[in-house]
């Protein structure tokens, strides 16, 4: 696994945004992503279709190609789907949407930037614009973990228009298993230190983030799910920590379940011509659970869909991906001389 190389190649590129510049939580608004280019892409005027992969909560595009000792980065995993399996050569893109808090959900919201008209109204025009695409809905998909997928799934299900394919690999979705276990941590965390601008001081000074990281996640997540102006409200109050039914309802709006019940996302995702999903069956957030009712909702309004349960839990799954690409890279129809 050490020596290894690709037969394809990755380029970086350098968007500009304008829909990000001055965004509340001072984020860059120019950005710098990683795209992975198929063997043969440099001659020729051959087209290709193209994934967009997202990356979980704490990561960015440019994480998922980063070199690793012991498994295969998303291009490398790619590569040799493309070089030595049977997978039609596509381009992936993977974009940074990282925000100060941790990540955006590739949703839009006040308290942290328009993600999702970033993605789909400034990312994919620039990379079809530079790149030889199949700029056509036909021949897009999107992809993620985690975060990621949730973000994948949502916006497969909110832009009909622009994806044909979705994989989600262990996505937010059934918030109340997902985040409602970590609100008492959250809650004891942040009156810990006052407020969340003194949790928020102590996480940018600590060495050692890890038993900060879900806290952050929730405030994240209420940045996401609740934006008020440019600051947020959280699902609970404090110190008691009593939910706030109305904060937290605007929060199971974003559920991917919830979004399931309603007509247009259902339909949206009937129109695809591959849906995706997979989790671990020791999930830490209980995401099996969810994906599981996930799927008895596609079930019942007859949305085409694969699905698989694999013996593993949340984290240092990075490889069900090369599960999906084949399967997507195919639906996507190939390149085009």
């Amino acid at each position: 696994m050490y020596n290894r190389s690709l037969s394809g190649s990755v380029e970086h590129l350098i968007l500009d945004s304008t829909l990000l510049k001055d965004n509340p939580l001072g984020d860059p608004n120019v950005r710098t992503f990683p795209v992975y280019l198929p063997p043969g892409y440099e001659v020729g005027d051959t087209r290709y279709p193209l994934i967009i992969a997202l990356a979980g909560f704490t990561g960015t595009g440019p994480n998922m190609a980063n070199f690793s000792v012991w498994e295969e980065n998303l291009p490398e995993q790619l590569d040799d789907l493309i070089v030595n399996h049977d997978c039609p050569p596509v381009i992936i893109a993977m974009p940074d949407c990282f925000t100060c808090l941790g990540g955006s959900q590739y949703v839009n919201s006040t308290a942290t930037g328009p993600y999702e008209d970033y993605l789909i109204t400034e990312l994919i025009p620039f990379i079809d614009s530079r790149l030889r695409t199949r700029a056509e809905r036909d021949h897009r998909g999107i992809l993620g973990k985690s975060s990621g997928g949730y973000g994948a799934l949502i916006l497969a299900m909110k832009h009909p228009d622009v994806f044909a394919a979705a994989a989600c690999h262990s996505g937010d979705m059934y918030f109340e298993y997902g985040y409602l276990r970590d609100f008492p941590k959250a809650v004891d965390t942040l009156n810990r230190y006052g407020d969340i601008d003194g949790f928020l001081k102590e996480f940018e000074e600590a060495t050692k983030k890890g038993s900060l990281i879900p806290t952050l996640n929730i405030l994240a997540m209420a940045a996401a799910y609740s934006p008020d102006g440019t600051g947020f409200l959280l699902p609970f109050s404090l110190p008691d920590g009593e939910i706030i039914k109305e904060v937290w309802d605007r929060w199971l709006a974003f559920d991917p379940i919830r979004m399931l019940d309603q007509d247009p996302p259902a339909d949206a995702l009937r129109k695809l011509e591959f849906l995706y999903i997979d989790v671990g069956d020791k999930d830490e957030f209980a995401l099996h659970l969810g994906a599981r009712i996930f799927v008895e909702r596609l079930k019942a309004r007859d949305i085409p869909y694969h699905y698989e349960e694999f013996n593993d839990g949340h984290f240092g799954i990075n490889y069900r991906y090369k599960v999906s690409l084949e399967m997507m890279a195919k639906a996507l129809g190939g390149d085009e001389a």
